[in-house]
């Protein structure tokens, strides 16, 4: 979204911008000219942009020189009211803490990387005695060799799937694999040995894991020849099973190494690539996550940024925050040069204790990788801006229908779901121009005295939740981003849509509102759209239009039916057990898999509960008490 200038020449005094500049001057001259991050505030306190520097002085005065500012800053200024510095040792350690309170504040003239999950890796547990192989997420504090980081969780299920046929090796959780008495359907399938029943032995298991790591360390050439090796040792010997078991893993493992979305000559080590591309005031930056010469996927990644930004300041601040919550490879390859280039290699080599180079590469093998990239990132930069065009085409056909005065740039689409009455949740979608705006979906527990499936009522309580917080919450002016309903759609009919027109009228608020009904027979493409002031409406099937708001209501219809069914799992997986004092994590753990439910341990006398690992006599009496107490 384009900024909106905020002190346009012809209108604005110039006083706002003087007093910002004052401030500026006043707080660089306190300063010391040494490393370390500022910040500058508005007048209510949020963070407009954080910065950092080699000599804070200099830097933070250079913007009090009004004259020398591009447009974009000169806004800044006039917005700043107070200022503060941190201190650092060295520019490095300013640069990493520069970005990691960009991450954490979000300030609005700072470049934005707006994706914060954190990447998944391929597990190979070592805390048992038969390793599993998973995928994970989060912080690496099981112990195991990771491998990875992969673009998205896409190539990582693929890769364990080739890594199962190739290699065998579990994908159980340690609790399924001390319940089995006889090998799952994985055995069955050639995916697995059941060590769980003993069908391999540690050993054997041992050279299969050991095997997969090979594959996964990027020697998968190796252990090619020794798989041919032994299919060529049992069709000899006429053992033809077992060598069409060699021969179908060997093609598992061909089939995974020939999955490569960019050519890599020139690249045979671990390796990030990363490249941009820039056109309409909007960037597109995509990462290739090279490991032992393999490719592990890209990501295209469209960080918030000020328009009048160019490309390599794009990518320099990009570059700080994705290696926030990220190890970075030993050679990151950039498509064009940055400022920070040196003092990021230097911030990037202290953070993972090891040489990491940046360069951008000028010919060769390198360069036309690089080049590739380059153009993957303009092709989703243009499906960005076509799906982009297409949902404000969508919105200006809304627009149109209702006869709003302008088009909406927010529009909140509201569900319920519940089971039998019980678990009930309401939710809250967000769609725009850019599509849906998963990180502003909300979910509600339904905290009111409401009679079993009264969605009407739920409704009303969603509602009034969401709208009176809006109301408290004092709208920020200064945000780029607009956090309140510009349009409202209910999944329902008339009886929604009067719900949710009476919590408007309490609230005193005037919002659009829409309610989408299905047809005959409950029949997609026949949906009715109901409206407070004027005749429902019945679109072609055909219309492009009724195609958008059916997939709203769908969204918001599988977002509030995956909230439910979570919130019913949680509920299933509670037990008696629960509210035994004394009985922790471990010690329920186990009596569920001695005893096999809680129901069963209810039963239990002291005897059979003193043969559970880890419980006591007094522990067991105290079980059987709690159980058979007289209340």
């Amino acid at each position: 979204m384009p900024d909106k200038p905020l002190l346009p020449e012809q209108s604005q005094p110039e006083k706002p911008i003087l007093r910002g500049a004052v401030v500026i001057e006043a707080f660089a001259r306190s300063l010391p000219l040494s490393p370390g991050v500022y910040r500058m505030f508005n007048a209510k306190g949020d963070a407009l942009y954080i910065g950092k520097a080699r000599q804070l002085q200099k830097r933070v005065m250079s913007y009090a020189q009004m004259a020398r500012l591009p447009h974009r800053l000169r806004r800044m200024v006039a917005e700043t009211t107070s200022m503060e510095a941190i201190h650092t040792r060295t520019e490095a350690e300013a640069l990493m803490l520069e970005a990691n309170m960009i991450r954490k504040h979000m300030p609005r003239y700072n470049v934005q990387l707006r994706d914060d999950k954190s990447v998944p890796y391929i597990l190979v547990s070592s805390d048992h005695p038969f390793p599993q192989l998973l995928s994970h997420r989060g912080p690496r504090t099981r112990p195991g060799s990771y491998y990875g980081p992969f673009a998205s969780s896409g190539p990582v299920w693929n890769t364990i799937a080739a890594l199962q046929r190739v290699f065998q090796i579990r994908n159980c959780s340690d609790a399924v694999f001390a319940a089995r008495k006889r090998p799952c359907m994985q055995y069955h399938i050639k995916r697995c040995t059941a060590p769980c029943v003993a069908r391999v032995s540690t050993e054997e298991y041992g050279e299969q894991v050991a095997l997969a790591k090979k594959f996964l360390d990027g020697k998968s050439v190796e252990i090619q020849q020794q798989l041919a090796e032994k299919m060529q040792e049992a069709s000899a010997r006429m053992d033809y099973e077992v060598a069409g078991n060699f021969r179908d893993r060997i093609r598992a493992l061909t089939a995974v190494q020939q999955r490569q979305d960019i050519n890599l000559e020139g690249i045979i080590d671990d390796v990030d690539l990363v490249a941009g591309y820039l056109d309409a005031g909007q960037a597109c930056i995509t990462v290739f996550f090279f490991r032992g010469g393999r490719n592990y996927g890209n990501k295209a990644y469209f960080p918030r940024h000020d328009q009048e930004m160019e490309l390599p300041e794009i990518l320099d601040a990009f570059l700080g925050q994705f290696y926030q919550t990220r190890p970075a490879a030993p050679e990151i390859l950039l498509s064009h040069d940055i400022p920070d280039c040196d003092l990021l290699s230097e911030a990037l080599t202290t953070e993972n204790n090891r040489r990491v180079q940046i360069t951008t590469p000028k010919r060769g093998p390198k360069k036309r990788i690089v080049d590739q990239a380059i153009d993957n990132a303009r092709r989703a930069h243009a499906r960005s801006m076509a799906d982009t065009e297409k949902n404000r085409q969508m919105l200006e056909k809304i627009t149109e229908l209702m006869r709003l005065e302008s088009i909406p740039e927010r529009v909140e689409i509201y569900d319920n779901s519940h089971l039998g009455g019980t678990n009930a949740l309401g939710v809250m979608v967000v769609v725009g121009a850019e599509g849906f705006q998963k990180k502003h979906y909300r979910k509600f527990n339904i905290k009111g005295e409401i009679q079993a499936g009264d969605d009407y009522a739920m409704l009303r309580e969603v509602l009034t939740r969401r709208l009176s917080r809006g109301i408290n919450e004092e709208k920020d002016a200064n945000s780029d981003e607009n956090t309140w309903p510009d349009l409202l759609i209910i999944d329902g009919g008339k009886g929604q849509l009067s719900a949710a027109q009476g919590v408007l009228d309490e609230l005193n608020l005037t919002i659009p509102l829409m309610a989408i009904s299905k047809g005959p027979d409950r029949n997609a493409g026949r949906e009715w759209l109901h409206f407070t002031n004027a005749e429902p409406v019945q679109l072609p099937p055909t219309d492009p239009l009724l195609y958008f708001l059916q997939r709203a209501r769908d969204e918001a219809h599988r977002f509030a039916i995956g909230g439910q069914r979570t919130r019913r799992s949680n509920a299933m997986l509670k037990s008696a057990l629960d509210s035994v004092p004394g009985i922790g994590g471990k010690r329920k753990k186990a009596l569920l898999l001695h005893f096999g439910s809680a129901k069963a341990v209810e039963r239990a006398g002291i005897s059979d509960l003193m043969k559970v690992e880890g419980v006591s006599k007094a522990t067991a009496e105290m079980i059987y008490n709690y159980f058979h107490e007289v209340k």
